[in-house]
């Protein structure tokens, strides 16, 4: 026995008690009360060690309900009552009610026990029939007065046996029935003997009965088996094992049918609901898991090229909330109310209701014409849940999300179905719930394709799949490079070459930004000293972007001055951009960090201005060194004069390059794309621009041509 068992011993002792009490008098035994306690007791062990065993089986549980036969408790009532008290009473003897997965066991050793002593029944049950079928041959074959005495034995055993046995002839009629029989049947001996074999034929009999019937009485076969119906006199139905044989006569040709009957009704209703447990959930009564996965896999199997098919996979908004703050009872009959609303909602040919687990379900709509049609069920849904229901004192409202997936069979797999729906399910729970979203091959293919991206990042780092393109930053002035902003880009062996605005948000989302932001901004120190040593006063200085989850690193200040003490180059040759919704924010640490890199002589510059906080008054007291304004705002400097000649826009650029130079910032003007722009940004007195006008981001060798040809 396991410690786990060992230690619920008192509580084995209790429930081996109340079994006795429980099926006493249901079977006859030799044994007294304290032998039948004992034996029960030691069953009860066997069945506690299998319960808590790992790896988990029910195979002590079948041979326990194969022992009871052995040791003479046969009876139907023994067996009903004991698989009931182990539903109800174990698992609430060890104080373990509420532990869902022992209830899970609980019901897989009920139906072990069962099937063991239906099999052990059975197998006693078949040991009588052989003995009775050969009662038959030998007063077949003995001699007259063998057989005499051997007709007297058939007799004995044939008016007394317990189950139903009838001779006919080969023409169908009854000849001779016993009581077991009568009584199994409703019917007296006179009125057996008026009817066929055929009038015990329903019309749900499957054709496999008649053809091994016909096969029998024509000398065919000897004998053969089956479970079938039969209808009482009083109207009743039984379920009955049938072995029929063939008796011949001397000849050898067919003679007489022995037909042997056991009423089997009870073990036919607790395989029945067994069967009905194990397909349906135990607290909404709605199909599980495995039977929906049955039926839809039908529904495929059965298709042809035409056929189409629907779901609408369901997940209840803030169910969790509710469980927790109001309990699990109130949950559980909140999901029985929603389940009793989707069987009313849904219900019909071809559609079918299943609860998933937890609080998901999922609707089957088979021959869907459409994509409406799944909408429109989907509508109901949503709309029917808006009624607020009544738990206890509670008055409830829930809301669904709901994944739709809707199309032809042909070309899928449930397999694909099921998967498509999760993901729909997961779009409409992001979109804001209390909706539907239906299935988007594009979209989940972006999904995907950012779900990879995201998962071989850093890989993809490790491989050497990134590099650094540079883009220059004009001085108006003398239309000299100044400086060069370090733009990252991704080689992708399988999506090809990606943009920033491919994987940069998804490096932040993952914190991916810090290695790879440490990375660039290496890469473009060690560029800017090579350019230094080569090209001297004429080398440019280095922009590099600052995520706002860099800026917060607490080893952002020290990984800077490593990298600069690293490739040698002095701090004035290195600038960091920032946007300003990072710089301008509240919290003290990020500045703290910039006020450190400002005092390290690190360039400080703000991207994208005027875009973000724009907070003119905390702008002068901010460690920055130069302002990027927004190209939004340059945009509209394009032409001379006319229509586009964007005077508010220049105005606006006037105002902030005065507002910089005051602040002793200088000025760079983004997205600089003809001559007119860069000619009015230089009357106006920016100091810098950046835009396709002076060249696009590229490699360090374009860089070196544009130097080389100012120099």
């Amino acid at each position: 026995m396991t410690p786990a068992a060992e230690s619920e011993q008192p509580a084995c002792a209790r429930f081996a008690r109340t079994w006795v009490r429980s099926i006493a008098g249901t079977s006859y035994v030799s044994l007294s009360l304290a032998e039948t306690e004992q034996l029960l007791l030691l069953y009860t062990e066997r069945l506690v060690q299998a319960l808590f065993a790992e790896p988990f089986r029910s195979t002590p549980a079948r041979e326990v309900g194969f022992h009871l036969v052995n040791a003479h408790f046969t009876g139907i009532e023994t067996l009903s009552r004991s698989v009931a008290l182990l539903g109800d009473e174990l698992l609430s003897e060890l104080g373990l009610e509420g532990d869902e997965r022992l209830q899970v066991r609980v019901a897989a050793l009920q139906g072990a026990l069962s099937a063991g002593y239906a099999q052990a029944l059975r197998e006693r049950t078949l040991d009588e029939q052989e003995a009775i079928r050969q009662a038959v041959l030998d007063a077949r074959d003995a001699a007259e007065q063998a057989r005499r005495a051997s007709e007297a034995r058939f007799r004995a055993v044939f008016a007394e046996a317990a189950i139903g046995i009838a001779i006919g002839d080969v023409r169908g009629r009854i000849v001779e029935a016993n009581a077991s029989l009568q009584r199994m049947l409703g019917y007296g001996l006179d009125e057996l003997r008026k009817r066929r074999a055929r009038d015990f034929m329903l019309s749900d009999d499957a054709a496999e009965v008649w053809r091994l019937y016909n096969e029998l009485v024509r000398g065919h076969r000897e004998h053969f088996r089956v479970d079938k119906r039969f209808v009482r006199g009083d109207g009743a139905e039984i379920w009955t094992n049938l072995t029929v044989s063939l008796i011949r006569d001397e000849q050898g040709a067919p003679n007489y049918v022995v037909v042997m009957v056991e009423d089997v009704t009870d073990r036919h209703l607790l395989q029945t609901r067994l069967r009905h447990q194990a397909l349906h959930d135990p607290l909404t009564g709605l199909s599980n898991r495995s039977l929906f996965m049955d039926q839809l896999a039908r529904a495929f199997e059965n298709a042809d090229g035409e056929t189409r098919v629907g779901l609408c996979y369901l997940d209840l908004d803030g169910f969790k909330v509710i469980n927790d703050s109001l309990g699990h009872d109130v949950g559980d009959q909140l999901l029985v109310a929603v389940a009793q609303r989707l069987d009313t909602y849904v219900s019909g040919r071809g559609r079918m209701v299943a609860r998933m687990g937890g609080d998901e379900f999922v609707i089957l709509i088979e021959n869907t014409r459409s994509t409406q049609d799944v909408i429109t069920v989907a509508d109901q849904v949503l709309h029917g849940l808006t009624k607020p229901i009544k738990v206890g004192k509670h008055e409830l409202t829930v809301s669904a999300s709901i994944g739709l997936v809707e199309r032809e069979v042909v070309g899928t797999t449930p397999a694909d179905v099921m998967r498509d729906a999760d993901i729909t399910l997961y779009w409409a729970k992001a979109d804001g719930r209390s909706r539907w979203a239906q299935f988007d091959a594009e979209r989940n293919a972006r999904e995907v394709a950012r779900f990879t991206l995201s998962a071989t990042m850093p890989s993809a780092l490790e491989r050497g799949e990134f590099y650094v393109d540079y883009q220059p930053l004009v001085r108006l002035a003398d239309m000299r490079v100044a400086g060069v902003e370090a733009l990252v880009r991704w080689q992708h062996p399988e999506f090809g070459r990606l943009a920033p605005d491919r994987f940069i948000e998804l490096a932040e989302e993952t914190g991916m930004i810090v290695p790879l932001g440490l990375w660039v901004l290496e890469q473009a120190c060690a560029q800017a000293k090579d350019w230094e040593e080569r090209f001297g006063a004429d080398a440019p200085f280095v922009s590099v972007n600052l995520a706002v989850r860099q800026l917060r690193d607490p080893r952002l200040v020290y990984d800077v001055a490593r990298i600069l003490s690293k490739v040698g180059l002095r701090p004035q040759r290195l600038q960091l951009e920032l946007t300003e919704s990072a710089i301008m924010g509240n919290a003290d640490e990020p500045l703290d960090a910039l006020r450190s890199l400002y005092d390290m002589g690190v360039r400080i510059a703000i991207d994208d201005f005027g875009t973000g906080y724009s907070n003119l008054a905390y702008l002068r007291n901010l460690p920055v060194h130069e302002l990027k304004i927004a190209g939004s705002f340059v945009e509209g400097l394009r032409t001379h004069s006319g229509p586009d000649a964007g005077d508010v826009d220049q105005q606006i650029v006037a105002t902030l390059v005065s507002l910089a130079h005051t602040l002793g910032l200088t000025v760079t003007a983004e997205n600089v794309e003809t001559a007119p722009q860069a000619q009015r940004l230089r009357a106006i007195g920016c100091d810098s621009g950046q835009g396709w006008f002076f060249a696009r981001p590229g490699p360090p060798a374009q860089i070196d041509e544009l130097i080389t040809e100012h120099a």
